[in-house]
């Protein structure tokens, strides 16, 4: 009966110790903060710089006092220099996208991407005094884009994608609401924000709903920036 009691003290002791060194190590565990990251959005365009339509979004953008990125085409801005001048100007981010925006061009050679790519910093520079130091593939890219991706950096690049568009590339038509409610169905659930817009010279309905996707992505508390 003494055996029985000693074995059944013994028992309990050892569920105490175990218990207790379970609780130590449930306080000990690190607190994980479950506050979100700030949301952000970073408002990027392609392909221009136009006349129109490129100032009726610089004009939007310094009424809303907002910065944005501009990927542009080199071979366009040659004509179009002080529209070029006034996004650097207005500190925006001028970006390197093309030179000629022709694939096959572009990429017939690792040597075609990064001619394609200097020839395009070299017009940024000798207009703006801008030093690019971002870039984005034309067509998002190719099969070989990773390793293309290693060259670039080398160059000294940063390499900018997009994880939500407007629609106005991948939409034919695309009226003003389209465009809109794009915008918010492929940024939606997520608190950082990368969107693909246009700024060639036929993109005339995304300069009209600029201001209300601005006010949208205000009224779901982001903060604008440019890279």
């Amino acid at each position: 009966m003494q055996k029985r009691l000693i074995a059944v003290a013994v028992f309990f002791a050892a569920l105490l110790v175990v218990l207790t060194h379970i609780g130590t190590k449930v306080v000990a565990t690190p607190v994980f903060s479950y506050a979100e990251e700030q949301k952000c959005v970073y408002l990027t365009f392609d392909d221009g710089p136009s006349t129109v339509v490129t100032n009726r979004i610089l004009d939007t953008l310094a009424e809303e006092q907002v910065k944005a990125t501009f990927f542009i085409v080199s071979d366009r801005a040659l004509s179009r220099k002080d529209t070029l001048r006034r996004i650097a100007k207005e500190g925006h981010t001028i970006g390197v996208h093309s030179k000629t925006h022709e694939y096959n061009q572009i990429y017939a050679s690792d040597q075609s991407l990064l001619k394609d790519i200097d020839d395009c910093a070299a017009v940024i520079r000798n207009v703006t005094g801008v030093n690019p130091r971002v870039y984005r593939f034309p067509g998002g890219g190719t099969k070989d884009r990773a390793r293309q991706s290693k060259l670039i950096r080398e160059k000294g690049y940063e390499i900018i994608g997009w994880n939500a568009v407007c629609g106005d590339e991948e939409i034919a038509n695309a009226s003003a609401e389209t465009l809109f409610q794009t915008t918010v169905k492929t940024s939606s659930g997520k608190n950082k924000v990368v969107l693909l817009c246009h700024d060639s010279a036929y993109r005339k309905t995304t300069a009209e709903v600029l201001p209300r996707i601005i006010a949208y992505f205000r009224e779901q508390g982001y903060e604008f920036r440019a890279f």
